[in-house]
């Protein structure tokens, strides 16, 4: 089993915005040749993605913070090498998600709320790229990743207004348990 904290934003081209999102993810993790110094990790796990963003206007009158929510089911398949008598990895793969549903949620001066999206808005599938770094105790297992998108989350005309070229961008600290070959 595996679980931890997402980082993660939108990021576009022409990307300025630095807000992020704290989010979550959890689910399970399996490796073939676990004994060899190089294995096949695939993993299949619950995450939560999006970004927040805070709007001030009229000269810092109003304040709304903006939390844009994805959850995905999310299958990331690598490569693991280790080091050091298998006490130290690094990772790299790529992954596939199916997303789940959308939703959005403000706070602020002009109001609190939160929605549902259509998800036929966005696209039901995202892939990318990932790398990472982690360190095993025993059965214990800590570490970092970073997972960069390549497809555009839009998929018609009104969510392209609002997310442009925009792909996700996630960072996630981890602790997972389980059986570590020696």
């Amino acid at each position: 089993v595996k679980g931890g904290l997402n980082i993660s934003n939108l990021y576009r081209d022409d990307a300025s915005d630095k807000d992020v999102r704290s989010g979550f993810h959890a689910g399970f993790v399996g490796r073939a040749m676990a004994d060899q110094p190089i294995g096949l990790q695939a993993e299949l796990l619950y995450s939560t993605k999006g970004n927040r963003t805070h709007y001030t206007g009229l000269y810092g009158l109003i304040d709304q913070d903006v939390d844009f929510t994805l959850n995905y089911i999310e299958m990331p398949v690598m490569a693991a090498f280790r080091f050091a008598d298998n006490a130290f990895e690094l990772h790299a793969g790529g992954y596939a998600a199916y997303l789940l549903s959308a939703s959005v949620h403000t706070s602020g001066d002009l109001g609190d709320g939160s929605n549902d999206l259509d998800r036929e808005n966005f696209n039901a599938i995202d892939t990318g790229v990932l790398a990472g770094v982690a360190f095993n105790a025993g059965p214990i297992q800590i570490g970092a990743r970073y997972l960069l998108g390549l497809r555009m989350l839009a998929n018609s005309d009104e969510a392209d207004v609002l997310l442009g070229d925009a792909r996700n961008s996630c960072a996630q600290v981890y602790i997972a348990f389980g059986q570590v070959a020696e």
